[in-house]
């Protein structure tokens, strides 16, 4: 089926009408409200109350690239990969009793500045890098590759030159509106994608006969989160081991994800802010894999599942509706785009070249490093893309899991013991964050690139890149204990932090007891059907 014939002039042109009127509005917003930047632009002031924090936390982890990616898994698995929505309520619950009061009571304004109170300098400017490589590998890279798929469907162009025209759209948003554009905006794309994707879940569900017709037209295992431990695909093992050291790096230690929780009110918002993401994380469920299990049904002969998402918006939706749909997407890739090379150029800009090199750097010098900095990422950036493009054998939700799979063990084990563990030293935590990126970065490669599994197989020479991750964070977590044991020096960073106990107010404490109870029964009631 070729989504590109599906088209109709007059949904490009509301894809180029929403993209100039995005522009107007930003480039409007920024001259308006044109001042110096300040400190409180980029700390909210710590005035975030557990709306927005809920709300931002949800919007940061969810949009295109989640979209497609969960309708393609959805399409071949069914609801499984929900659990990958559904299992992160144990670590947002880890990151509102356990790292919140540490990270607002050590009052720092990112996470390498905590784990620098906690081990020092060095360990800072480790994790500064280890930065730039995780936005370059999961903001940016993994966005672009998202997105070089949706460009490619709609326009019918080779990978290289929908990246390409991706990263030219995003340059000329922020030329046109600057970051405000991104800032202001971005609530306008989740609130639209959002609506898009009820609306076609409310008409795939008509099209496929309600809830009884689209239990009744598929198999009874695609509506099992837990899977027998001979899948294929995702047996239950895999996911019960590998998934927490995903997420205990993704929402306990990851910068974008945290930030908003350093800019709460305070440890109460912060507490209810994550709360509330648990609860909007359900529905990831109903807006992205359902899409696709419902594509299942009415196209069961896609000769690529990545293609599900816009399959069933280009056969259900009316012309202009279409439109509409492929703008807020791709709107919505820029504004991540345009964030992950605005991050990337502030990481290295200011904890690297400023700190490190040129202290006394000149406003002018920083902006034309940090613009340097941008080009080069960029740049960079389509060759890794590339490469994710080449990897066989796997859809596009598996390349994103995998490839965060392989990103997350070493922050999960430097986090959870300099946090839990007050014997864990510098010296530990240095060598696990360098050999243990290097560790999990090789055997990422080798896994995904140079002795990938035939899926054509029945032999594997791999197990399952969850149970990979799995098994590198338990070898660094032996490693960080060895080498903490056997470093005799003291550690005169830990006095610094605040490692008082949290404390749950009744209302945070009764909210997530309920959450935990709701989650315990769509658990229970999503795995009777072995």
């Amino acid at each position: 089926m070729n989504i590109y014939d599906q088209l109709d002039v007059l949904d490009f042109a509301v894809v180029g009408i929403y993209l100039l009127v995005l522009i107007a509005i930003g480039a409007w917003i920024s001259i308006r409200n044109k001042r110096p930047a300040d400190e409180n632009y980029f700390l909210a002031g710590n005035s975030l109350n557990w709306t927005s924090i809920g709300f931002n936390m949800w919007g940061t982890n969810v949009g295109p690239s989640m979209l497609i990616a969960s309708a393609s898994i959805g399409y071949t698995t069914g609801i499984v990969a929900g659990n990958f929505s559904w299992y992160a309520f144990i670590f947002i619950f880890l990151l509102a009793v356990v790292f919140a009061p540490r990270y607002l009571g050590a009052r720092v304004q990112t996470l390498p500045e905590f784990m620098g109170k906690r081990f020092g300098d060095s360990t800072q400017n480790i994790l500064a890098w280890y930065t730039i490589v995780t936005v370059l590998l999961s903001w940016l890279s993994l966005t672009l590759f998202a997105g070089g798929i949706l460009i490619k469907q709609i326009l019918n162009l080779p990978m290289w030159l929908s990246v390409v025209i991706l990263l030219l759209i995003a340059g000329f948003f922020t030329m046109a509106g600057g970051l405000k554009t991104i800032a202001y905006t971005n609530v306008i794309q989740m609130v639209l994608l959002i609506i898009v994707s009820f609306a076609l879940m409310w008409v795939g569900l008509e099209k496929v006969g309600g809830v009884s017709g689209i239990i009744e037209k598929t198999p009874s295992n695609y509506w099992n989160l837990f899977m027998p431990s001979d899948d294929a695909n995702y047996p239950w093992v895999a996911i019960l081991l590998g998934y927490p050291i995903m997420g205990v790096w993704f929402w306990c230690t990851d910068q974008s994800m945290v930030q908003s929780v350093l800019g709460a009110k305070n440890i109460k918002q912060g507490q209810l802010g994550a709360n509330f993401t648990g609860w909007l994380k359900i529905i990831d469920v109903p807006l992205f894999i359902l899409p696709g299990i419902m594509c299942f049904i009415l196209f069961p002969d896609l000769s690529n599942p990545d293609e599900a998402y816009m399959t069933m918006v280009t056969e259900l939706f009316p012309t202009g509706m279409k439109g509409l749909v492929m703008a807020v997407l791709i709107a919505a890739l820029v504004s991540t785009i345009d964030s992950a090379l605005n991050a990337l150029s502030t990481v290295f800009t200011m904890d690297i070249f400023v700190k490190k090199f040129q202290p006394d750097a000149s406003q002018k010098k920083i902006v034309k490093v940090g613009h340097m900095v941008t080009v080069s990422g960029a740049i960079l950036s389509i060759f890794i893309t590339m490469a994710i493009d080449s990897i066989k054998g796997l859809n596009l939700f598996d390349v994103f899991q995998s490839v965060l799979g392989f990103i997350a063990p070493p922050m999960s084990v430097v986090f959870l013991f300099g946090v839990l563990w007050k014997k864990t030293t510098t010296k530990a935590a240095n060598i696990i964050l360098i050999f243990g990126t290097l560790l999990s970065l090789l055997i990422g490669v080798l896994y995904l690139w140079v002795f990938p599994n035939d899926p054509n197989s029945a032999v594997k020479i791999w197990p399952h890149f969850l149970l990979l991750s799995f098994y590198i964070f338990v070898f660094l977590s032996i490693m960080i204990v060895i080498i903490s044991k056997l470093d005799k020096q003291s550690n005169p960073y830990l006095s610094t932090l605040n490692y008082t106990k949290a404390k749950l107010s009744p209302k945070v404490k009764f909210l997530w007891i309920t959450l935990i109870t709701v989650m315990i029964c769509l658990y229970l009631f999503f795995n009777g059907n072995y």
